[in-house]
């Protein structure tokens, strides 16, 4: 039975969240405040969080990224549940390290349907990073891929990736020059099954970039090829 984590202050909507997905067989906690959510998380195993942005205490952005930064929750999937529907909160999101981003009100139907294609696709990563494990090792310039350890190096300098970020670069630097679409890299390294927009692909190369790259304006590693798609030049 998969864990559900629901943070948000307005205890009509946990309930409302918490009713849903027990019909649909999840366990569900729940807390309405960033400082108790925290202690949650540090002491408990969850398998996705549903995350509110205005929250007493630390703000749900700030948590996000508490979240991301601790190593046993780096990798643990995020639904961002907020009133803030402009695209630049999306984004600011996103980049934060949100898996999926829903404003309110929202369709109950809709976010327990989302959760489960997150969680299918976290179930799918964790199969597929076991699958990585052929002890071989890619070189792309002086970046370094080991895909038994699942680290990646630069000039000896180790780079902290998330679960997402590592597919998404071991999938572009197995293919060396070859273009892909944002549509494709969708479908092959995040799921079709999976609700997301192809803005996502941009902002996780965003990422990527700021972690990889000297300079993210003018990259060595990874490349765009205007309108078209992002390749790894070799």
């Amino acid at each position: 039975m998969k864990n559900i984590l629901v943070i948000d202050d307005e205890a009509d909507i946990v309930e409302l969240i918490s009713y849903n997905l027990k019909k649909e067989g999840f366990s569900v906690d729940y807390t309405y405040d960033g400082e108790s959510a925290l202690k949650k998380i540090k002491g408990n195993k969850y398998d996705l969080i549903i995350l509110d942005l205005m929250l007493p205490g630390i703000q749900g952005l700030e948590l996000c990224r508490i979240i991301r930064g601790i190593p046993e929750t780096s990798n643990l999937p995020i639904i961002m549940l907020t009133a803030k529907g402009e695209e630049f909160d999306k984004v600011l999101g996103l980049e934060m390290g949100a898996d999926d981003y829903i404003t309110k009100p929202f369709s109950t139907r809709e976010l327990v349907a989302r959760t489960k294609a997150i969680l299918r696709r976290a179930e799918k990563a964790a199969v597929h990073e076991l699958s990585l494990t052929a002890g071989k090792v890619l070189k792309i310039k002086d970046m370094v891929i080991d895909k038994e350890k699942y680290i990646v190096t630069i000039d000896d300098r180790q780079i902290k990736l998330s679960a997402t970020e590592f597919k998404l670069l071991l999938y572009l630097a197995e293919r060396p020059n070859k273009i892909y679409s944002r549509d494709h890299l969708l479908d092959t390294v995040w799921g079709n099954d999976v609700y997301v927009e192809p803005r996502t692909v941009d902002v996780h190369v965003r990422r990527l970039r700021t972690k990889i790259e000297k300079d993210p304006n003018n990259p060595r590693y990874i490349k765009t090829m205007r309108g078209v798609g992002y390749f790894i030049e070799a």
